[in-house]
Formats: C-alpha cells, sequence, structure tokens
C-alpha cells in the first residue's frame, strides 16, 4: 500500500500562520518581470519610437529655428543651445514614458477584467505597488538610454556626464515621481480617455513648462514663481546638472523636493490600493 502518512509541518503551515512570512521576494520578482515583458513586446512602439520623436524635438529647435550658433546663459556660463536642451529633451521621454507604463497596467486590467490577475496573488499592497513603479522606471531607462545614444551620435550635441550620480539619482525620482502618478492615475481612471486627459492636460504641459527649452532665469519673475511650483522643473535641473555640471536651482533643495513628493505619492497610492478604491467591487 502507498504511504498515506500526513505531511509534514513544513509542508503545510499551522492555521493562522502565514506561509511567507516576510517580502515575497518571488511573486515581486514575477510581477516586474510581467510588466517588463509587457513593454519590451513592442519595444517598438514603446522604447525606440520615444526616441526617434525626441530627437526629432532637438533637431527642430537646433536646425530648422537656427539654434547651431545660439548659447544660453546658465549659472554665469554660456551653453550651446544643443548641450543646454538635450538633458532636458532625454529626461522628459522618460518622465513621460514611465507614466505611460504605470497608467496603463491596472487600467487596462479594469476595463478587460483581468484586474483579478493583479489583486488574487500572494502579494502585499506594498510589493504590489513596488512591482509597477519597477516596471515603469525600467521603461523610463531603457527610453533614456535610446535617447542618449541617439543623441551621442548626433553631430553637434554634446551629451558626456559630468556627474553620473546626479543623472542617475534624479532620473531614479522623476521616474518614480511619474510612475506613481500614473498609478495613481489608473487607479482612479474608469477609462482610456481618462488616462489621456491626464497626459495632456497635466503631465505634458508641467514638462513643457519646465524649463526644457528655455533658462528659467530669462523669465519674468511672476513666471520664475510659476516655474518653481512646478516638480518638473527641479527633476530636469537636477539632471541637466550631472550632464553640465549647472544648474538653474539648488540641487539639495530640488532633491529634497522630489523626494518628499514620492513619499506623499507612495502613500497615497498605498493606501488606495489597499483600500481598493475603485478596484475591488
Amino acid at each position: 500500500m502507498a504511504d498515506q502518512s500526513p505531511p509534514s509541518e513544513s509542508m503545510i503551515a499551522r492555521p493562522g500562520v502565514p506561509v511567507i512570512r516576510n517580502v515575497n521576494w518571488g511573486g515581486l520578482w514575477t510581477l516586474y518581470v510581467k510588466e517588463v515583458r509587457r513593454f519590451f513586446k513592442v519595444q517598438l512602439q514603446t522604447i525606440w519610437a520615444p526616441a526617434v520623436t525626441t530627437l526629432l524635438f532637438l533637431v527642430v529647435f537646433t536646425v530648422a529655428l537656427g539654434g547651431g550658433g545660439r548659447t544660453v546663459t546658465l549659472d554665469g556660463q554660456g551653453i550651446p543651445f544643443a548641450d543646454f536642451i538635450a538633458p532636458g529633451l532625454i529626461v522628459m521621454g522618460m518622465l513621460q514614458n514611465a507614466f505611460a507604463n504605470a497608467s496603463f497596467s491596472l487600467l487596462v486590467g479594469k476595463i478587460q477584467g483581468t484586474i483579478v490577475d493583479y489583486l488574487m496573488p500572494p502579494l502585499s499592497t506594498g510589493e504590489l505597488l513596488a512591482a509597477l513603479c519597477a516596471g515603469a522606471v525600467t521603461r523610463a531607462f531603457c527610453v533614456g538610454g535610446a535617447v542618449w545614444l541617439a543623441m551621442a551620435l548626433w553631430p553637434g550635441v554634446s551629451v558626456t556626464p559630468h556627474h553620473l550620480w546626479a543623472i542617475l539619482w534624479f532620473g531614479l525620482l522623476g521616474s518614480l515621481f511619474l510612475a506613481l502618478m500614473g498609478v495613481l492615475t489608473s487607479i482612479w481612471a474608469e477609462k482610456f480617455d481618462h488616462a489621456a486627459a491626464v497626459t495632456n492636460f497635466v503631465v505634458a504641459p508641467l514638462a513643457l513648462l519646465s524649463g526644457t527649452f528655455y533658462s528659467v532665469d530669462r523669465l519674468a519673475p511672476a513666471f520664475q514663481t510659476i516655474s518653481h511650483a512646478n516638480p518638473f522643473f527641479y527633476i530636469i535641473s537636477g539632471f541637466r546638472y550631472g550632464f553640465l555640471g549647472v544648474a538653474d536651482s539648488p540641487i539639495l533643495i530640488g532633491s529634497a523636493v522630489i523626494l518628499g513628493l514620492d513619499i506623499v505619492l507612495a502613500f497615497a497610492c498605498y493606501r488606495l490600493l489597499r483600500s481598493g478604491w475603485k478596484i475591488k467591487s
């Protein structure tokens, strides 16, 4: 007869005792890989197309507008116009794609009825949020790397890093900021039009009016105040510092502002995901 001995305690946990006592690293990694594979399957659309679009911005502003001989004064230094806008274009592409990736995951699950694939696995709220944001940040850095490579090969533009830590730090803070905004949008939105409205009326204006194409110091005092209230300004200024060694604003202040906003948004997303607002029936 077959052995009918009961399974040991190591195989089945006692009632009330969790099997996964700490972080479910296996589940977190699986969801992260799923998010990365999702955008890599259509990488022409999600990575290379944004790189080409961003490079076209550079061409328009440096060639079509006669920007080849123009300079921008930043912290008392004359910076070639192409070198000035290149870092802003790189990080702008990163931010927009981090938002696009994070705002798609939960939203498409709600619309197609597959949200259960995110809610049923043995993942805590923090693990779910971490995996979604990590996938969005990964896409942002893939886009940023593709844009940087294209600009490095483009004649007349210098994108040699001066402070690599600033590039990585502000790229991470900015991508995480937009990823959390994307998760928040996907929780609130009920159709793709809602997410598109946030993209068109919030993300795009803030990105374009953050000093990407101009120095904030050249603006009138009232508009300078408005620009300093824009969190994208600190992200782009810090990221540009990594390439040029100069910035529009103090690096420590910008870092503290974006880090604080990331913490606030992470807490808001965590609470909403935990409550199941507009996700669980």
